[in-house]
C-alpha cells in the first residue's frame, strides 16, 4: 500500500514536469511559425508597396528596419530563417517564402495587387495556395546579418531644429526614418517642412500598425456621413437570443469599440492579435467572439479586437466602397489597407502608408472633414473623435474615439490629438494651430520617442519662423 502511494505521487509530481517541457516544445514551433509569417509578411509589404509606388526596398534594408528590434521571442527566431521572393514573369511579387520547419510548407505572404496588398496564408498553406500567374524565383536569402551604413538625407524643403533632431537621441533611443511637418492655411498647404533616413523619402511606405486604428474610425466617419450608419447603433453581432433574454454582446455599439470600452476580455495588453497577425487566422476567427466581462461603456481597455469589431458594423458598406477609393480622394495613393486571406480588411493594425499620405490624414482632420470643397467626414466628426467620453487610459494621454488625445501634455495645445502606432508611429493633429507632425520611426521594443516633447518643440520652432 505504502508502495503504492508512493508510486501514485511519484507519477503525480512528474506529469506536470512532461507537461511542461511537451508544452514548451509546443510553443517553441509555434513562435518559429509566427516569426516566419511576420518575416513573410514584412518583406512582401515593405518591398511590394515600395515597388507599386515607383520606389525600391531592398531585403537588406528590410532586415535592417522592420525585422530588427521586434517583440521577443520571435526577435531572436526571425533574422535566421531563410526566405524566398517570388515574382511573376511581369517582375511584380507574388509571394514571399520563408522556411520555418522541415516537415512543414514555408510561411507565404501573396501579395494580391495594389487595392488591398498582401496577406499572410494559415500556417501550412502550401505555395500554391498562392495567387497569380506561374511564378519564377529570383531572389533568396539565407541568415542575415545586416550592417548598412546609417544617415538621413538632407532635405530639400527646408528644415527645423527639432526635426533634425528627431534622428538623434535627444527625444529617446528609437530610430526615426521619416519627419513631416505641414502648416495649414485656409484648407491648403501653407509650409512643408521634411527630413528623411537614408533608404526613405516621401516615396516610402511603411506599416503603420496602430496608426490603422484612426484611420478605421475616419472610414467609420465616412460611413457615418453617407447615412449607412451611426455610431449609437449595436454593432449588430446578432449572438443568441433565447427565451427574451438576449447575449450582452448585442448591446455593444460602434461607439463602445471607438473608444476601447466593449467590455470583452483582453489576455493580453493591446489584445495582442498575433494568430490573425502573422499566424494567418481571419478576422472572424481572432476578434469577434471574446466574451463580455464588464457593462459595455464602464471600463478603458485597449484592444486590437475592438477596431476590428467596429469596422465590422461597416463592413457591407465597405465592399461597395473600399478604402483604396476613400485613400484616392484624399490623393493618398500609396497607402493600401490589407486584409486577412478572407478578405476582411485588418484595420487594426495592417495599412501601409508613407509619411506624405499621414500629413493628408492630417489635414483632412485640420479641414474639419472637407477636402478639394467637399464634405467627406460629418459635421462634428473632428470634435466627436477628439472628444474623451466615458472610461479613460491611465498614463500620459488620454482617449477619444479611435485617436490618442494630448490634453495632459505640458506646453501643448489642449486641443491636440493623435493617432499612434507600434514602433514609434504619430499623426499629430494641432487644430488650433493647423499643424500636422507626422513622424515614423523603426523603434526597437524598450525603446522610444518623446512626442509631446517633439511636439512642443516643434510648434515653438514656427513661432520663431
Amino acid at each position: 500500500m505504502i508502495r503504492t502511494a508512493l508510486a501514485a505521487a511519484t507519477l503525480l509530481f512528474a506529469l506536470p514536469v512532461h507537461a511542461q517541457t511537451q508544452q514548451e516544445v509546443l510553443d517553441g514551433r509555434y513562435d518559429r511559425a509566427l516569426a516566419a509569417g511576420y518575416k513573410a509578411l514584412m518583406l512582401c509589404g515593405a518591398i511590394a508597396h515600395a515597388e507599386a509606388n515607383g520606389t525600391t526596398r531592398t531585403p537588406e534594408s528590410v532586415a535592417q528596419w522592420e525585422l530588427t528590434g521586434i517583440q521577443q521571442p520571435l526577435d531572436g527566431i526571425v533574422g535566421t530563417l531563410p526566405y524566398e521572393i517570388v515574382r511573376r514573369p511581369t517582375g511584380q511579387i507574388a509571394h514571399v517564402g520563408v522556411t520555418w520547419a522541415d516537415d512543414m510548407p514555408p510561411r507565404i505572404a501573396a501579395y494580391f495587387g495594389t487595392d488591398t496588398g498582401c496577406s499572410i496564408l494559415p500556417i501550412g498553406a502550401p505555395e500554391d495556395a498562392s495567387n497569380g500567374d506561374v511564378p519564377m524565383p529570383v531572389e533568396k536569402g539565407e541568415v542575415e546579418n545586416p550592417d548598412l551604413a546609417l544617415g538621413v538625407m538632407p532635405s530639400p524643403e527646408g528644415d527645423l531644429p527639432p526635426i533634425e533632431a528627431a534622428f538623434t537621441n535627444r527625444y529617446g533611443n528609437g530610430r526615426t526614418t521619416a519627419v513631416v511637418v505641414r502648416q495649414v492655411e485656409n484648407g491648403n498647404a501653407k509650409a512643408n517642412y521634411t527630413k528623411f533616413a537614408r533608404g526613405f523619402d516621401k516615396y516610402t511606405p511603411q506599416r503603420t500598425w496602430s496608426v490603422a486604428k484612426s484611420i478605421a474610425a475616419t472610414l467609420i466617419g465616412a460611413a457615418v456621413h453617407q447615412g449607412e450608419t451611426t455610431v449609437e447603433e449595436p454593432i449588430g453581432i446578432n449572438y443568441w437570443v433565447s427565451g427574451g433574454v438576449s447575449d450582452p454582446r448585442n448591446a455593444i455599439t460602434i461607439d463602445h469599440a471607438l473608444r476601447m470600452a466593449t467590455g470583452r476580455y483582453s489576455d493580453t495588453p493591446g489584445n495582442r492579435t498575433d494568430p490573425l497577425y502573422f499566424g494567418g487566422s481571419t478576422v472572424d476567427e481572432t476578434a469577434l467572439n471574446w466574451p463580455v466581462i464588464h457593462k459595455p461603456g464602464t471600463v478603458f481597455r485597449y484592444a486590437n479586437n475592438d477596431t476590428l469589431l467596429a469596422i465590422k458594423a461597416i463592413g457591407q458598406w465597405l465592399t461597395f466602397y473600399p478604402p483604396h477609393e476613400f485613400f484616392d480622394r484624399l490623393g493618398m495613393k500609396a497607402t493600401v489597407a490589407e486584409t486577412d486571406i478572407r478578405g476582411e480588411y485588418v484595420l487594426s493594425s495592417q495599412v501601409w502608408s508613407t509619411a506624405w499620405d499621414l500629413t493628408a490624414l492630417g489635414q483632412l482632420y485640420l479641414n474639419d472633414g472637407v477636402w478639394n470643397g467637399e464634405r467627406i467626414l460629418p459635421e462634428g466628426w473632428v470634435k466627436y473623435v477628439s472628444t474623451p467620453s466615458g472610461p479613460q487610459p491611465d498614463g500620459p494621454f488620454g482617449y477619444g474615439a479611435g485617436f490618442w488625445l494630448m490634453n495632459k501634455s505640458d506646453g501643448v495645445p489642449a486641443d491636440t490629438f493623435a493617432a499612434i502606432g507600434n514602433r514609434g508611429q504619430y499623426v499629430v493633429i494641432v487644430p488650433s494651430r493647423q499643424v500636422v507632425i507626422v513622424r515614423r520611426g523603426e523603434d526597437p521594443v524598450g525603446s522610444g520617442f518623446d512626442i509631446a516633447a517633439f511636439t512642443r518643440d516643434v510648434l515653438a520652432a514656427l513661432d520663431s519662423k
